[in-house]
Parts: C-alpha cells; sequence; structure tokens
C-alpha cells in the first residue's frame, strides 16, 4: 500500500417489503410481468395529486433502526430532491435530507450515521439495437431504505462483510427480500486513500450488485487512486460504475454536492412526530426488533452448536425457521447438537443433490427423529436412511422404524441366533481373531449390522461376539 490508508463509507439502498408503494395505493411489485401495470396518477406524478406516506414502510425502517440500535427521531419530515432523469417523473425525488428517522447505531462493527425513507426511480431499460430507452414506471414509488455509514471501513473484505450482514439483517426482519440481482438491494461505495489522517478525494462507485463485486471494485479503485497519486497526478471526485466484463470501474458523471440537489421540505406531505403514533414508541420498536442475526447467533452458541454450523442455519430464513421449530420439539442439549449435525449435512446436503425445498421440511417428525437416535432406540446409519421419508415426507419415525423392524435390537437374547450363525459361517474370520487379530471383529460385527438391517446395538453386538467366541 506505499503507505497510504483506505477509508470507506457505504450506502445501501433496500427496497422495503410492503404491501403498497411509499406514497400511493399501487401494489409494491417493481418485477411485475407487464410493463407500467402497476401506476397510477400519484406515482405517475399527475398535476394536482398528493402524496400519502405509507405508514408501514416507516415502521419496518424504525424496525431497522432500532435493530442496530440507532436514535430514532421524535422529528421527522420529508425534502424533495430535485434532478431530471427520464426514471424520475416528478424531476424530483421525495426523500429526507436533514431530519431522518434514524440516526446512529452500529452493524458489524461498522458504526452507521444515518438511514431514511425516500422513493424509488422508474427502471431504464436501453435497446442499443434501436438506439432507444424504454422506462418501466413499476419500480418508481416503491419504499426504498437507504443506509449511510460512517467513513470507518479501511478494506474491502470488511466493506463486504457488512453488507451481508446488512442483508441478512433485513431478511431476519422481514424489512426486505434485498436480492441484489434483481436490484431489492443496491450498494455504493465511497473510497477514498491518503498518506495522512486527513481524508483523500472521495470517488463514489454506484450500482454493486453482488459482495464479491463490492469488494473488487473497492480494491480495484484503492490500486487505481494510488497509482495516479505515485504518477503525481490529481484523483477527480466523481461518480463511477462498475464494468463487470472487464472487471473496472469507469466514469459516469462528476460527483454532485448536496447544494446541487436544491433540498427543500416537501409541502405536500405532513411532519411526522413519533409520540403521537403509539406503535412507534421504544417500547413496541424493540420488541419486533429482538430477533436479529447477532441475537441468534448467541442463542444458538448457548444450546451448544457451532459457529460454522450457526453461520449455516441462520443465512437462509426459510432454513432456519424450520430448524428453530424442530429445536423447540427437544430438550437436551445432545439432542439438539445431534440435530445441527443432521441439519447441516445430511438434510441440507438432500435439498442440495435433490432439488428439495427446505422450507416443505416437516420439523417434528425430524425432532422426533433425532430423540430416537439419541434415545439408542434407532442408530444413527438406520436413521439416516430414514431421514428423506421422514423430514419431506413427514413419515412418524417410531412407527416406520416398527413397522420395518429397524428399532435397535438391544437385548442379548435377540441377538444370539444372529451371531451363532455368524460365528458358524465366518469359522475362518473367528480363528483369526483368536489368533490375535483384533481388526476381525469389525468384519463380524458388520455381518451383525447387515443381518439385521442395522437395527443391532453395536455395542452389544461386539460385547456378544467377543463373548461367545470366548465360550467356545
Amino acid at each position: 500500500m506505499n503507505g497510504y490508508k483506505t477509508t470507506v463509507g457505504i450506502e445501501v439502498h433496500a427496497e422495503l417489503k410492503t404491501k403498497s408503494k411509499m406514497f400511493c395505493g399501487c401494489p409494491n411489485d417493481p418485477h411485475a410481468s407487464e410493463v407500467n401495470a402497476n401506476v397510477c396518477p400519484v406515482c405517475m406524478a399527475h398535476p394536482g395529486t398528493l402524496p400519502v406516506v405509507n405508514k408501514e414502510a416507516v415502521h419496518l425502517l424504525m424496525q431497522v433502526g432500532t435493530a442496530i440500535g440507532g436514535e430514532l427521531a421524535e422529528y421527522s419530515e420529508f425534502d424533495r430532491k430535485n434532478y431530471f432523469y427520464p426514471d424520475i417523473p416528478k424531476a424530483y425525488q421525495i426523500s429526507q435530507y436533514a431530519f431522518p428517522f434514524v440516526s446512529g447505531g452500529e452493524l458489524a462493527g461498522v458504526a452507521i450515521t444515518r438511514i431514511h425513507l425516500e422513493e424509488d426511480t422508474a427502471r431504464s431499460q436501453h435497446d442499443d439495437t434501436a438506439e432507444k430507452s424504454y422506462v418501466d414506471y413499476n419500480r418508481a414509488g416503491v419504499p426504498l431504505m437507504e443506509l449511510v455509514t460512517e467513513p470507518v471501513i479501511h478494506d474491502s473484505k470488511t466493506a463486504g462483510d457488512f453488507a451481508r450482514e446488512l442483508q441478512l439483517l433485513l431478511r431476519t426482519l422481514g424489512a426486505s427480500d434485498a436480492n441484489m440481482e434483481r436490484g431489492e438491494m443496491r450498494v455504493e461505495a465511497n473510497i477514498s486513500v491518503s498518506k495522512t489522517e486527513e481524508l483523500g478525494t472521495k470517488v463514489e462507485v454506484k450500482n454493486l450488485n453482488s459482495f464479491k463485486v463490492v469488494e473488487a471494485a473497492i480494491d480495484y479503485e484503492v490500486k487505481r487512486h494510488i497509482e495516479l497519486l505515485e504518477k503525481g497526478e490529481e484523483i477527480i471526485q466523481e461518480t463511477r460504475g462498475w464494468d463487470e466484463n472487464r472487471n473496472k470501474t469507469f466514469s459516469q458523471r462528476v460527483k454532485e454536492s448536496a447544494d446541487d440537489y436544491r433540498y427543500f421540505p416537501d409541502p405536500d406531505i405532513p411532519k411526522f412526530k413519533r409520540s403521537e403514533v403509539p406503535e412507534f414508541s421504544d417500547t413496541s420498536l424493540a420488541e419486533i426488533s429482538a430477533e436479529t442475526p447477532e441475537s441468534k447467533r448467541h442463542s444458538y452458541r448457548d444450546l451448544g452448536l457451532p459457529n460454522d454450523q450457526i453461520e449455516i442455519i441462520i443465512a437462509d430464513i426459510k432454513r432456519e425457521k424450520v430448524f428453530s421449530k424442530a429445536v423447540e420439539a427437544l430438550t437436551e442439549k445432545k439432542e439438539i447438537t445431534t440435530l445441527g449435525n443432521y441439519f447441516t449435512s445430511d438434510v441440507l446436503g438432500m435439498c442440495e443433490s435433490k432439488s428439495l425445498d427446505i422450507s416443505s421440511a416437516h420439523p417434528k417428525p425430524f425432532a422426533h427423529l433425532v430423540k430416537i437416535v439419541v434415545s439408542g432406540d434407532l442408530n444413527s446409519r438406520v436413521a439416516k436412511d430414514l431421514l428423506q421419508e421422514v423430514v419431506f415426507e413427514g413419515l412418524d419415525p417410531l412407527k416406520t422404524a416398527e413397522e420395518r423392524g429397524l428399532l435397535q435390537k438391544n437385548s442379548e437374547e435377540d441377538l444370539i441366533p444372529i451371531v451363532e450363525t455368524i460365528i458358524a459361517e465366518h469359522a475362518d474370520v473367528v480363528a483369526e481373531y483368536k489368533a490375535g487379530k483384533e481388526s476381525s471383529i469389525q468384519f463380524l460385527v458388520g455381518q451383525g449390522m447387515k443381518a439385521t438391517q442395522g437395527a443391532a446395538n453395536p455395542g452389544v453386538l461386539v460385547a456378544l461376539i467377543k463373548k461367545m467366541i470366548a465360550e467356545q
């Protein structure tokens, strides 16, 4: 790095998961198959129309603010952010400037500056062949949460990890699906390098659509900045995009300042006072926002699960929902750790190899199967053979094992005839064992497991085989 210090601030836009748009009653479905299907005079900015604030969107944003320990504003207001693009039907965007709903907070070790609400833009589509551009207004007016971090990130991995944790938080709270490939969560990185404590010239890279691209764009810009400075050249404050084909950034426009947008309070939207809305009280919001990825990590650690399994479980909301319901049916730590082993390896492995949907799993029969295994009534190999039927078809594991004669045989009385046959049929192996070849016993145990379809208790089987050989 030649003595240069990298400083990165992150801005994230996430579409909130509400039924309707931010300021009108149109369905919040920006991915509608029919172009311009979800539009109305309000979101198309027809003269004389008035915006009405979506209360659900404000509530979701405040849940996020509470979850990160931010300060919820008692007073807030919406502003007009003025700029003219084809995807902004009003020629201004309703956003927030001086009085955001949330200030401060922290996530994944990164300090947050603010979180505010605004409306999303329409989606532009370019046809290079016809040399035309089209605009789909289904997305215009969709509730958009913007989160801005402090410039406290100093490497690309930290930036990527922060974005991953934010996506997981939004999904856990049900605030947003936050699918980056669908544009439901867009990341922008503000990057500078300097050899002093003062920040260098900032460059913004916009619309980064994957965590891998976020990290790659930051690394590319840091390298580009240092090379320019080392050559004595000036870094221009600008907005850049990411070229996925060439794995490099490119200049889009000179960076605007807040003054360029001519912010002013929107005269059509009443001012917001939180004390006047009971469901926005600290107590109400804290109760809703209590379940976060970090709180889930702590809970599962207390239950004895290792960190690698915990991250696999909480990484997917549907996955974690199934697992948590199965945990509710268990009482002992050994049962829960056994459940974790089966779930993260065998069950999720089935989902991947056989294209099974984890949300169709049956948690209670799964938990019952684990209980039978831990109690010693069913051995692990047989349990794994039953997993798919129990977990994805909901079969009663105990009843199924009984009907198929798979319950573990723990009594010597049940196993004596089987062992007698094995010893008689494999006299040469018995002779090897008597001669001191200890490993021969494993072959005989294997034959016993095969004869009982895996139902014999291996420990009882070993002891019985040794006993009966000694008595010969």
